[in-house]
């Protein structure tokens, strides 16, 4: 079988499996162990960095992300290393200067970063440029990803053309990115045999089970001649996270698109997982009531973390039986703003609008500022444009802009530097703060503090080997 035929497999249980299922909480700690193993499975590569796990380790983990990269990166020498940046938002919520961009990338790279998958929410390839420039500048592999998602405009020559434009931009390979498991197997098969035909470089396909068609969806793109496919290893995978490791390794073996990986192999690594996910259980960090098929996905286009995001919010509400009207808001509120894919920050925009809509009991009555922003094209161009009565509605006469909108951001790099000054110890820092300015200096005095501890356990211990 020629090499060429090979489906490969990125591995997402370091990213996007434990950030589906348990809220991006595994410790650095708890994934070095497994890593040498994980190292010579012959995985096309390891997603491990980017997404929520940047937040996520400085919020709730007391944890340095660069210092996970680097440790990492030690362990896994013949993998790559890849992560999952949203563009021009990097992994923040709203969009930086370029100076901030380019050097996160930088920064990234240098620290051990292989891969960079680029992707914006409203598929605003004006939004992508910057990283992607960059990374292919810092010799690593730009991968831009297509934000799929279905609506009466998004039709698959939309997505051919993107695909088009993102490789004469000079992405190494292209992914389609259902975040939100939407991505129907007969459809797969049309999409990407389409995509295929129109590209010259590696496509990848990313789902998720969240809707219970993903595996199906995986095998009719594999069929229709998708390079890559991204799944999680058992313990960590269906649900909302992405199809198992092992089952799609054994759907292909002896086929003319077997992936070569051994199941043997594979099973050690899942071994090593499944304590961490039944103390996941047990603490109710893994919950139950995720692990089932959600057919309100393929209803109401909600992924699976928009859906609890919303519980969260009408609870505080004390609106929680307004639940099943915000569901159906949802797809009414994105109508308006133009048919933006629900993924970050486009979900949180959507979801918070749909909230206030039912609770207010008066459309648009009450509006976040970032849903202002977005109609005045501070996010960006929606694949459509707002309807006047909608832009009447949310911001009156305020102008709208149609610029690129980090173009009318000022540098920010040495206004960060000077702010954060007295707590750098490393220079990427400064980055960490421009992303998530109170979190990462909660978590520098954390450091200072865990350092003076550590500085005075020393001091004593040499009084007590030479006492006075």
């Amino acid at each position: 079988m020629s090499l060429n035929n090979r489906v490969k497999i990125t591995e997402t249980v370091l990213r996007d499996g434990h950030q589906s299922l348990i809220a991006t909480r595994m410790t650095t700690e708890q994934m070095l162990p497994i890593l040498e193993k994980m190292d010579k499975v012959g995985y096309h590569a390891l997603e491990m960095w980017g997404g929520a796990t940047f937040d996520a380790s400085l919020r709730f983990l007391n944890e340095d992300p660069w210092e996970r990269l680097r440790k990492m990166r030690k362990y896994v020498k013949n993998t790559k290393l890849q992560m999952l940046l949203r563009g021009q938002n990097i992994l923040g919520y709203k969009h930086y200067a370029d100076d901030v961009v380019i050097e996160f990338v930088k920064k990234a790279i240098a620290n051990g970063i292989d891969i960079i998958r680029i992707f914006d929410a409203l598929n605003d390839t004006r939004n992508i440029r910057v990283a992607l420039e960059t990374t292919k500048k810092e010799k690593a592999h730009a991968q831009a990803a297509i934000a799929y998602t279905t609506s009466p405009v998004h039709t698959t020559k939309t997505f051919v053309d993107l695909a088009k434009e993102l490789e004469n931009m000079g992405a190494d390979s292209i992914c389609i990115k259902d975040m939100s498991g939407l991505l129907t197997p007969y459809y797969a098969h049309e999409l990407v045999s389409s995509i295929k035909e129109n590209i010259n470089i590696p496509l990848e396909l990313h789902s998720h089970c969240t809707s219970g068609l993903a595996s199906m969806t995986y095998l009719k793109a594999i069929e229709a001649g998708v390079d890559i496919i991204d799944t999680a290893i058992s313990p960590f995978s269906g649900a909302t996270s992405q199809p198992p490791t092992e089952s799609m390794v054994a759907t292909l073996k002896d086929s003319i698109r077997d992936t070569n990986l051994d199941l043997n192999k594979l099973n050690e690594v899942a071994d090593y997982f499944k304590p961490i996910r039944e103390k996941s259980l047990e603490t109710g960090l893994l919950n139950p009531k995720i692990l089932g098929v959600n057919i309100n996905t393929l209803v109401y286009q909600v992924p699976g973390g928009m859906l609890s995001n919303l519980v969260s919010q009408l609870k505080m509400q004390n609106a929680l039986d307004k639940f099943e009207d915000v569901l159906k808001e949802v797809p009414r509120v994105r109508e308006d703003l133009g048919y933006p894919s629900l993924v970050t920050p486009t979900s949180q925009i959507v979801g918070t609008q749909a909230v206030l809509n039912v609770i207010t009991g008066e459309r648009y009555k009450m509006v976040p500022k970032e849903v202002k922003a977005y109609v005045k094209g501070m996010y960006g161009k929606p694949t459509v444009p707002i309807k006047e009565d909608i832009i009447k509605k949310i911001i009156q006469d305020e102008e709208i802009i149609t610029c690129r909108p980090a173009d009318l951001i000022e540098p920010q790099l040495e206004k960060y530097k000077k702010e954060i000054n007295e707590f750098i110890e490393q220079d990427e820092d400064v980055l960490s703060y421009a992303l998530f300015p109170q979190v990462a200096k909660e978590y520098f005095e954390y450091r200072q503090a865990q350092m003076y501890k550590l500085d005075k356990a020393l001091l004593n211990k040499e009084y007590d080997l030479y006492p006075v």
